[in-house]
């Protein structure tokens, strides 16, 4: 191999594995290879406890920014192994770091990655890019949605209306229109609440091809609460998490309701993910174009979501992102990868229309190896 090659790392609130992608921007955007390093048990049960407004410790926080840096840099390690490179054939990783609050919102708005990147470069020997989202604050963004330029960079045509969706465990669009801005932001859940439920009923980390799902029926008067919360008529730009789509909100929901079977429920929800994500989709038809969908994440795996998504949009294609030669779940790690791409370059970017700042900027900081 030879290049200038990258390496992204994402770690997204579904919590289910550190995505590693390495990638080559040198012509065509290619990615070369990929690795996920999981995700141990305690850490993730102690970043879901934060996540969810847990009290801890200055201290406890500093040890899980630690251990995080650690975790990154042995996905880094693992991929270079794995294709047998050397730290010297790639110039950067990019950090998105673990999410750990985020709160765009108020006087005082803030967002939280933990993973110190500068262990990750000591440990690597690799300059790494981090704390991308900040930066898009401090000028007056929500520092989220990130990932649309990049969908820009890969999907925008002239002739189509592209909607590219990623389910992880929030779901957020971009949205690809001829002669117009690109947009995008968080659409509410995505696999996260169904998630939760699963693991709190059936022991698993998620409900693998919606077994459970399957087993229960939509409740409507429950479907319809969850989509009466306010953030759903909230106008974009907006972005949300696991600070906001939690067990205890879901709880909260259905304190007021009938006892439903935990199966009727994980139904539920899948309902509630698919009809908050078509809703918005709908909002961008134009029939005087293509109109085409292109999924990413883990809820790209599951077939009664994916089954769900065709009915509800019947007007539109819809594809994997797998079908456009990129990785359904290791194109945000490859974003990340790009990201810190143009962080060397000197590229703006963030997207105004998207976050919400009020200027272009270049995104992220430089932790040096040496």
């Amino acid at each position: 191999m030879t290049g200038q090659y990258y390496i992204g790392i994402m770690s997204g609130t579904s919590l289910d594995g550190v995505d590693v992608a390495l990638a080559d921007f040198s012509a065509m955007p290619r990615i070369l290879a990929t690795y996920q390093e999981p995700f141990p048990a305690l850490l993730r049960a102690e970043i879901l406890a934060l996540a969810q407004g847990a009290s801890r410790s200055l201290q406890a926080i500093g040890e899980l920014d630690h251990r995080l840096g650690r975790l990154f840099s042995d996905a880094v390690l693992g991929l270079l192994a794995q294709e047998t490179l050397s730290a010297r054939q790639i110039r950067a990783i990019g950090s998105h770091g673990q999410t750990v609050f985020h709160h765009p919102q108020g006087d005082n708005p803030f967002t939280m990655q933990l993973g110190d990147a500068h262990l990750i470069a000591a440990r690597t020997g690799i300059d790494t890019v981090a704390d991308f989202r900040r930066k898009d604050m401090a000028v007056g963004g929500q520092g989220a949605p990130l990932v649309p330029a990049f969908h820009e960079y890969l999907f925008a045509r002239k002739d189509s209306i592209r909607i590219v969706l990623n389910i992880g465990g929030i779901a957020n669009i971009s949205i690809l229109r001829p002669h117009q801005d690109t947009i995008g932001y968080d659409t509410g859940a995505g696999n996260m609440l169904m998630d939760a439920w699963a693991q709190r009923h059936t022991g698993l980390d998620y409900d693998k091809n919606a077994a459970f799902a399957k087993q229960g029926q939509v409740q409507n008067r429950l479907l319809e609460q969850l989509l009466a919360d306010e953030y759903f008529r909230r106008p974009a730009p907006k972005s949300t998490g696991r600070e906001k789509f939690h067990l205890a909100w879901l709880d909260a929901q259905l304190a007021t309701l009938p006892d439903y079977t935990p199966a009727d429920i994980q139904r539920s929800l899948l309902e509630f993910s698919v009809r908050s994500i078509a809703t918005e989709i709908e909002r961008y038809a134009d029939k005087r174009y293509r109109q085409e969908i292109i999924v990413c994440g883990g809820g790209a795996h599951n077939p009664l979501l994916m089954q769900r998504l065709a009915q509800l949009l019947a007007d539109w294609t819809i594809q994997s992102s797998a079908d456009y030669g990129i990785d359904s779940d290791y194109l945000e790690a490859a974003a990340f990868a790009w990201l810190a791409y143009c962080h060397l370059q000197g590229i703006c970017t963030n997207l105004p229309a998207v976050t919400g700042a009020k200027r272009r900027c270049i995104l992220g900081a430089l932790h040096c190896a040496d």
